[in-house]
């Protein structure tokens, strides 16, 4: 239950980073905002710091998406998860960063859960492409 009360609460926080809010969801943004920092013990100033470095990693990711829908190719998932994955480093690279540098300077402890929490709000990143597809695409039928 904890670790779902958790999961949920990171990917409302993650949500709430998804571009300039919807009329009505800048309350539902902040209360995720608060649940996050209260979950991972933030400080003021680290509260401000994470939620510029996660807004950061959804515009880079949702540029990556845009610029692979503008080609008119679609992205093949091993591609996907690899940039997935090079951002999830990049971010927590940028959250145990000294304040002085831009970072957040999260603790140990505070990057774990962190880590935890975003393992379980992202688990189609972890388990492979979709059911009936390989790496490189759909499935075909067997016949």
């Amino acid at each position: 239950m904890k670790a779902t009360v958790l999961a949920l609460a990171l990917l409302a926080a993650g949500a709430a980073f998804a571009g300039s809010p919807a009329p009505g969801n800048e309350s539902r943004e902040a209360r995720h905002m608060d649940d996050l920092a209260t979950l991972l013990d933030l400080t003021d100033a680290q509260r401000v710091q994470v939620q510029s470095i996660l807004e950061a990693e959804h515009a880079k990711m949702k540029q990556s998406f845009e610029a692979a829908k503008a080609s008119g190719t679609k992205p093949d998932w091993q591609q996907m998860k690899a940039l997935h994955q090079q951002l999830e480093q990049e971010t927590l690279q940028k959250l145990a960063a000294p304040a002085s540098s831009g970072g957040a300077q999260l603790s140990a402890s505070q990057l774990k859960k962190f880590q935890i929490l975003s393992r379980q709000m992202r688990p189609h990143f972890h388990h492979g492409p979709p059911s009936g597809t390989d790496a490189a695409g759909p499935a075909t039928p067997q016949g």
